[in-house]
């Protein structure tokens, strides 16, 4: 049996070799020893390729988040420096009789 291959070093690259595997797999050429060998080559890229797409997922979520604040930062009006609101005319709370 040989020794585990290293995860490639872009993502790109461990996909196009699940790609060779499964087509490999398919082809019906693989003999049994072979057969097992490709299966966890294959799974250890899925593995790694799962974690990439983990990782770029998150650091997505966080540029949105860090986005959102931005735009609610700069969209919400500071009450600090907002002048007291006055009541709308029309909804004067004083009853006259």
């Amino acid at each position: 049996m040989t020794a585990p291959e290293q995860p490639p070093l872009s993502y790109e690259a461990a996909v196009a070799r699940v790609e060779g595997i499964v087509r490999r797999l398919d082809s019906g050429d693989a003999g049994l020893r072979e057969t097992l060998e490709l299966v966890r080559e294959g799974r250890g890229l899925v593995e790694y390729c799962a974690a990439e797409l983990d990782s770029v997922s998150q650091g997505l979520e966080e540029l949105r988040l860090d986005e959102l604040v931005a735009r609610l930062d700069r969209d919400v009006p500071q009450r600090d420096n907002q002048p007291p609101s006055s009541p709308d005319p029309g909804t004067d709370a004083t009853v006259q009789e």
